[in-house]
């Protein structure tokens, strides 16, 4: 099977792409805050499924790029940070692979989790997310979800967290499980096919993985 990857650099985020051998494969957008995806790929082999292309942005401005909206230590900057995705990384990784995608999705962790569902209400181009270790209990975000329609033709969600991630004195951190669990329900609610999945261990444990399981579920 042919992986070999394709880097480049764009606005000063570094993308890498990991295009399939096949035609017409779905298209994963994750967002990373270190690494350009090799280990993820490696879980994503051991877990097998279907053959994807993933598109690997790093280089982001975390703190910044990913948070819909201004809070505490966080800039709110993720509607910039959205534009340059869809009109020039995006367009330049369809162009790249073979065939047109069956599908768009798009993942992330902790804060990129965050956005890849922020970024389903700002566009209509991701038919699927996974939010893995989301940073959902951003504040107004739970909010944000149960008050908004999702505008495009997203069919599936993905959610996951670590089983100790609410065991923390963070007073916003802490309702992070009673925040993905709410949102969790909104959206079977609506009759979205919705998978959470509670992982053994903290925050920052087995990340890769924890990702590889999310992207394969969409």
């Amino acid at each position: 099977m042919d992986r070999q990857k394709k880097t480049y650099e764009i606005a000063g985020k570094s993308v890498t792409l990991f295009p399939a051998a096949q035609a017409h494969r779905p298209l994963i957008v994750l967002n990373t805050h270190d690494g350009d995806g090799e280990s993820v790929m490696g879980e994503l082999g051991q877990i097998g499924g279907e053959e994807i292309n993933l598109l690997v942005i790093g280089n982001l401005d975390w703190n910044q790029d990913m948070t819909p909206w201004p809070c505490p230590a966080l800039l709110g900057g993720a509607d910039e940070y959205l534009a340059l995705l869809l009109s020039e990384i995006l367009p330049k990784a369809i162009e790249a692979v073979s065939g047109d995608p069956v599908r768009i999705c798009i993942a992330g962790y902790s804060l990129a989790g965050l956005f890849a569902l922020y970024a389903l209400y700002r566009c209509d181009v991701f038919d699927r997310a996974a939010s893995i270790s989301g940073s959902l209990w951003f504040p107004g975000f739970r909010k944000f979800v149960e008050e908004r329609g999702i505008p495009g033709k997203t069919d599936k969600i993905y959610l996951s967290l670590g089983d100790k991630e609410k065991k923390t004195r963070h007073p916003l951190m802490k309702t992070v499980q009673e925040d993905t669990e709410a949102i969790a329900a909104h959206y079977k609610q609506l009759g979205m096919d919705v998978t959470f999945e509670l992982n053994p261990g903290k925050h920052f444990q087995d990340s890769d993985f924890r990702i590889a399981r999310g992207i394969a579920s969409i």
